[in-house]
Order: structure tokens, then sequence, then C-alpha cells
């Protein structure tokens, strides 16, 4: 299906592929992961020829139907079942044939085209397609609506039906699970499971990869390495890979040593200095091995903040909405300063609502919302990065929130959350999605919140950060309140 051989990719200086091979038979599904950054999404877009790579070559069979979900939001004022629709151009082409059968009078074609369109299903095509889009959360009368009338997340989830309407034969995923609730992600887990075309997905969801795919691409260091099995059993064997080669490494250094200490007391005796060149031969022909704990480590440390006596928050009998229409009623809660709360529901419910409700963003229409003094809170939302200025450097924005902030305590700030003085002076239009998500974390946190609000903190960021991030919440002394559609997360915070 998919054979990639000597591939190389540099973007601008840096070597993101280097000489990779990969072979991708039919109904193979496999899943992409790395760091980010890695070059994954690179590698996707030269298999979708929309880039060239420096040497190498991506064969695939005449006529191979390539599908993809890119990070991109469409935009088109097609309604949405029309946009989805159209991802299946054969319906299209046929559809167009028999309009213009019917025009000519054409009886005979008509009957070989009808054969056709029956062929693919395509008498049933508003069904099928309103099908995918009722499982990806769109209401009957939502599916009517223009595609630039709804968010980033809901535009995504459009182009998403339209690329598995497609009927692909080799289907190319970006982080579809990134703008989904937990509910329509179990079913795009369900629908992928089923799908009988070659896929190959980037994700990080962790569940996801476990429960779809059977091969894991490991993409480091420019190199793409293939494991078998599902996320938990590729990590359990690079991390005994990396066991290995740290005990070998560490028995290498040891043997060096000892040839080093001879060749140093013996060169220039003359009934050992043969003996000594011996050794000086055998060092420069032994082949460093890989430091395993040199991998790249990602950190996350949330500031201690001042404690507070319970209840830090409290809400009676508010009322939440925008413009006249109630979103949310009768709130009649309780955050104390120990509180590890996950907030669930389907999309359009109102979490996000409840979310700039508790954080003073959103102001109630009717009620109370009571906070303590001395209460300071910090709030993720991933639109945020949107609002990011990309001329900017991390430092130059963290020095603005930081007014007055002596130079080394910014940098310590940005250092709490994985920047390094190589990406502090880094214009923010050239970090990946993980890196300006960990700069609105530390952004968020420069006034030692009590209460962390983070609505979907995991997308974007790769496994290793997941994992920082999780640990990080675990020992924040903190209340956190999460939203998340991923369960893995949500099982290690969250209590409530």
């Amino acid at each position: 299906m998919l054979k990639i051989t000597g591939l190389s990719l540099r973007r601008g200086s840096r070597l993101l592929l280097e000489n990779v091979d990969l072979d991708v038979f039919p109904g193979q599904r496999m899943g992409l992961t790395g760091a980010n950054g890695s070059g994954k999404s690179s590698l996707f877009a030269v298999i979708a020829g929309r880039l060239e790579a420096d040497q190498g070559n991506v064969a695939l069979p005449r006529h191979t139907l390539i599908t993809e979900v890119l990070q991109e939001t469409p935009d088109s004022t097609r309604t949405a079942i029309d946009y989805v629709i159209d991802g299946d151009h054969a319906y299209r082409s046929l559809e167009e044939k028999i309009a213009q059968a019917e025009v000519n009078g054409d009886g005979t074609l008509l009957a070989t085209l009808h054969g056709q369109m029956n062929d693919i299903d395509g008498f049933r095509v508003s069904a099928r397609a309103g099908q995918l889009l009722h499982g990806l959360g769109f209401t009957a009368k939502e599916q009517r609506q223009g595609v630039n009338t709804f968010s980033g997340g809901w535009r995504m989830r459009v182009a998403l039906a339209g690329t598995l309407f497609a009927r692909p034969d080799l289907l190319l995923l970006d982080e579809p699970t990134n703008h989904l609730d937990l509910e329509a992600s179990v079913w795009l887990e369900d629908y992928l499971s089923r799908f009988l075309g070659t896929l190959v997905i980037i994700s990080h969801d962790r569940d996801l990869l476990n429960r779809v795919v059977g091969h894991i691409l490991y993409l480091e260091d420019g190199r793409l390495t293939m494991y078998v099995g599902g996320y938990d059993r590729f990590k359990q064997t690079l991390n005994e890979k990396r066991s290995r080669d740290k005990a070998l490494r560490e028995k290498q250094i040891k043997e060096r040593a000892h040839i080093q200490a001879f060749v140093d007391r013996f060169r220039y005796k003359a009934t050992k200095a043969r003996q000594a060149q011996s050794r000086l031969k055998v060092l420069a022909r032994m082949e460093p091995i890989a430091n395993a704990v040199e991998q790249r480590t990602i950190s996350f440390q949330f500031p201690r903040p001042s404690k507070l006596a319970p209840p830090m928050l409290t809400m009676e009998d508010t009322v939440a909405g925008y413009t006249g229409r109630t979103v949310l009623k009768e709130l009649n809660l309780q955050i104390d300063p120990d509180d590890r709360i996950a907030l669930l529901g389907a999309n359009g419910n109102g979490k996000s609502t409840l979310m700039k409700l508790l954080s003073g963003r959103l102001s109630p229409t009717a009620g109370e919302i009571k906070r303590s003094n001395n209460l300071q809170i910090g709030y993720f939302a991933q639109h945020q990065s949107d609002e990011l200025n990309e001329t900017e450097t991390p430092y130059e924005l963290l020095s603005r929130s930081m007014e007055n902030t002596r130079v080394e305590n910014v940098r310590a700030q940005l250092g709490r959350f994985g920047f390094e003085a190589a990406h502090v002076d880094t214009e923010i239009g050239s970090l990946s999605g993980g890196e300006k998500s960990r700069l609105l974390f530390c952004l968020m946190t420069t006034n030692s919140p009590q209460l962390l609000l983070l609505d979907e903190p995991t997308n974007h960021l790769d496994m290793d950060a997941r994992d920082a991030l999780v640990h990080a919440l675990n020992e924040f002394p903190g209340a956190v309140i999460l939203v998340s559609h991923d369960p893995h997360t949500i099982g290690l915070v969250a209590d409530r």
C-alpha cells in the first residue's frame, strides 16, 4: 500500500527525517507518535504530496485515494451535511452525470449511471453523512447550518466527518480527538476499529492508540522505528530497550576506562608498547552506545500557593448565559482547597461556560458567587493559544505579565515548564502546539494560584508532557477542576 525508502527532510537547518524506510500493507492500522516538533505532521505532508522531501521516495499504488484531516479549520458557506457529502468525489461526479443525462433525456445512460450509484450506496448518501455527523455530536438542525457558523472545534469535526465519508484507501489522521468530547472520542474509536482501509494516525491519546492500532511508529531524532502492539506495549518495549542500552553503556564506559588506564600506564614502556597500541586501536573502533538517560524530558512545576481556609469559592442559585440565552441555572456548589474535580458532559452542555464563570471571565446573570479575598485563579483554555502574539518571544510575553520582576525570576518561571535557554528567545510563532500549551501553563501560574481551572489541557501535548502534567498536578497542593476527553488523565488526577 505505502512504501517509503531513504526519505530525508530538512526544515531550515533542522533535520526532521533521516533516511527513513517504511512499508505499510493494505488494511494495517498504525499509530505515529513522538515528541512535539519531531516531524510527524511533516511526514504526513510528504506522504500526501503537500511537501517535497530532500531525498528518498514515497510509492503508492496507482489511483490510491488518500484523505487526511489537517489541524487547520475549514471555512465554507456550505451546510455541514453538504460539506461532508462533498468528501465523496465519486458520488458528486455521478450526481453531475445523472443531472446531465436527465437534461439530455438519455435513458440508457441514466440506467447505467443509476446502477453505478447503487454500487457506491449513493442513494443513501444523506443518511450516511447524517449518521457520521450525529456520531460526532451534531443535531439534525446543526447538520443544516453553514460550516462557517460553527466554532473552530466544531469545524474540525465537520472536516473529520468529510474525511471519513470519503472512504479512502489510505486515511491519515492528525490528532483527530483534540476537538472531541468524551462521547465523540469513544464513537471515533469504535468507527476506526471497524475501518476497512489503511490507517495511519498521529495521536497522543493513549487509549485511542491502545484500542485502535496494531503497530506504533515512533519518530525520534529523525529515525522511524516500528513496534508491534498498542501504545502501552510499545512503551514497555521502549523502556526495556533503554534500560538495556543504559546497562551496556555503563559496562562500555568501565571497559574504556580500564583500557585507557592500561594505555596510560604502559604506552611508553618498551615491553608493553605493542599491547598498548593494540588497545588504542580497540578504543578507536569502539562505537559509543547512546546514553538512554539523555532523553528529552519535559517538566512542569506549579508554584506552591499560599493556604486558604475552606471554602475558597461558593455559588448560590447562580445562573449564567449569553445575550438572553440561559446556559446554566440553579448552580449551588462549594470549592474547597483540596478538591480534585473532573467536569464531564457533551459539547454544548456548558462546561466551558462554567469554567469561565468560576474564573471570573463571565459574570452571573442571577444568583451569587463568593470568592475568598486572597483567592488567585489560574485558568487554561486551548483557544488562548490563538490570542498569543506570534512575533513575541516567551521571555517578552512573561516579562510583561511579571512586571517589575528580575530577569532571572522570569527565566526561572519559564524553566519550570520546560523552556530551556534556546527556546526562551524563540518567536512564539515558531513554537509547536505543545510548546504553546506549556507557555500558557507558565503564564497562568505567575501569580501562584490556589485554584487551577484546566479546559482540555492535554490537547497538543505529547505523551511525555502529559505524564509530566499529571505528575505536577498530583504534586500541586491547591484545588484542580479539569475538563478533559482523556480518560487516562482524568483517572490519574480527579477523585470526583
